[in-house]
């Protein structure tokens, strides 16, 4: 691709105009106005503003997500557990806090859900797998402890792929679906987080992310997920996949309700191993800083292979920001290859934290899972060849921000397909010999998510379009080390220049929920 200027992107600026007022006259479209609609409509952004005006309290969010959550997560198994009684127990504690005048902050009397790999004190968190069904840890994840004390109400846990190994369709619950289309993925292994924002059933949720987990729900799902610069938020206190590889990042509605988050998210954890030392940042006030200045890179390879409609609606969107920033240009990115979580896990990470289980409860493993552990096991890696891998990441974390010389941001698709079809998935996991589809290449296509993982850098996605048959696709914006703020300013300027966050899916109480296969 031959690098581009703002004069050969215009046409491209009044194409996505067009396109996105096309969606928004077709009957795909259902936008609707939180004025006129129930509370559950809400952005975060804007129940925390009618908290603090007191023109509502938190025990009418959190009840009208409870009730919300009653009628279509039947539908949607976008939760394992909802804590309806601690949650409307927290509500009333900080409604008399509101009434007081004491609110803790913007998150005060905000229901939010938890992905269900992280530890919440008291409240049974299972990692949606048999082997955890009944575990009930005694102590709150870091995440979780900071969520409370910003006035968070935890409105319940969600669901996702067995132990965070896949991409959302093995559970021991049953797969979360996606609300645009119940018959597809929601993407993985954060499925619930995804489908639960997408579907107005919290303000905001948590997911992980070691090969995309956030990024993926959000994409599939039609919302925005940030995967921030590895160690900026801990990971203590959470079920992992891979340590060397592993994030916590918020999935919302919008850019400026994960950057609302991730204020509460970020900051240093003494006990946590892979936690870093970052000077305290005001993300929402990051957010609002002008985009004209940023010079922005299409990394090489980054549309290979990508369905022709993914790849139209992303080069539409990212036509649109060269217009807003000094343009847009072909990069080049070191590879990752030799450092992906495939390595990681080849090289006894993953089984690391499963063998004490693994040996005594195999058969309580969902079966495509159990047989990746089993491969695994079998391995037998070197110590000698783990270290080298280790020093192969360090090095690459150490020189990623070296390549951003002349561009501040990159961009790419988020997935370089839609939501793939759930019963093709399940039929896949469900042949004998076949190991489970990570995050980061779903059924259909494979995507660049995994490779910011291994950089540890931040990544977020915001949604640029839809399909002709009416399933989300998100935009990738990357940057160097601790660039979140900018990443932020980017996604929410071109939030801001578009609509497609406004829709909402076509789910309804009526909405038939089509059966999935459990056999061959």
């Amino acid at each position: 691709m031959k690098s581009l200027t703002r004069r050969e992107f215009s046409w491209g600026a009044a194409t996505a105009l067009f396109a996105t007022q096309a969606f928004l006259n077709s009957p795909r479209a259902h936008a609707s106005d939180p004025a006129e609609t129930d509370l559950t409509k809400l952005t975060l952004a804007e129940a925390s503003a009618r908290i603090h005006a007191g023109t509502v309290t938190s025990t009418q969010l959190t009840k009208a997500c409870l009730d919300r959550i009653a009628i279509y997560d039947p539908k949607l198994d976008a939760f394992i557990t909802v804590m309806r009684d601690k949650a409307l127990a927290q509500a009333a504690i900080l409604d008399a806090e509101q009434k007081a005048g004491k609110l803790r902050g913007p998150l005060h009397g905000i229901p939010v859900a938890l992905k269900d790999n992280i530890d919440t004190a008291g409240t049974r968190t299972t990692a949606a797998s048999g082997v955890f069904q009944d575990r009930v840890p005694a102590e709150d994840a870091p995440v979780t402890t900071r969520l409370k004390a910003a006035g968070a109400v935890i409105i319940g846990k969600t669901n996702l792929h067995e132990f965070a190994m896949g991409a959302g369709e093995a559970s021991f619950f049953g797969a979360a679906r996606n609300p645009w289309a119940l018959d597809h993925n929601t993407g993985g292994s954060s499925s619930g987080s995804g489908a639960a924002m997408s579907a107005d059933l919290c303000y905001g949720s948590l997911g992980t992310d070691t090969a995309g987990s956030i990024r993926n729900p959000g994409a599939f799902c039609g919302v925005v997920g940030i995967k921030p610069t590895y160690g900026l938020v801990p990971i203590r206190g959470i079920a992992p996949l891979c340590v060397s590889l592993d994030h916590c990042g918020p999935i919302t509605r919008t850019v400026e309700d994960a950057a609302m988050m991730l204020n509460v998210l970020a900051g240093y954890d003494h006990l946590d191993i892979t936690s870093v030392e970052h000077a305290k940042e005001d993300y929402v006030a990051g957010m609002k800083q002008p985009i004209k200045g940023l010079r922005l890179g299409i990394p090489i390879g980054a549309f290979d292979g990508v369905d022709p409609q993914v790849g139209q609606l992303v080069h539409t969107a990212i036509e649109l920001l060269a217009t807003l920033t000094r343009g847009v240009k072909e990069v080049s990115l070191p590879s990752t290859n030799d450092v992906a979580y495939q390595n990681f896990a080849s090289m006894g990470e993953t089984f690391a934290y499963h063998e004490q289980f693994f040996k005594l409860q195999s058969n309580r493993y969902q079966p495509v899972d159990r047989r990746r552990l089993e491969a695994e096991e079998a391995t037998h890696p070197r110590a000698e060849d783990y270290i080298r891998l280790r020093w192969e990441l360090e090095t690459l974390r150490r020189t990623i921000d070296d390549a951003f010389t002349d561009f501040d941001l990159v961009l790419m698709p988020t997935q370089k397909v839609t939501a793939p079809v759930l019963d093709d998935m399940l039929r896949r996991n469900l042949q004998p010999t076949t190991t489970p589809l990570t995050s980061s290449s779903t059924a259909g296509g494979g995507s660049s998510v995994g490779a910011y993982n291994a950089y540890g850098i931040p990544s977020l996605t915001v949604p640029c379009g839809f399909s002709k048959e009416g399933l989300p696709v998100g935009l990738m914006i990357c940057g160097p080390h601790f660039s979140e703020s900018k990443v932020l300013a980017l996604a929410h300027a071109y939030e801001q220049a578009t609509a497609w966050h406004t829709m909402k899916p076509p789910i309804t109480p009526d909405t038939v929920v089509p059966p999935l296969i459990t056999h061959l």
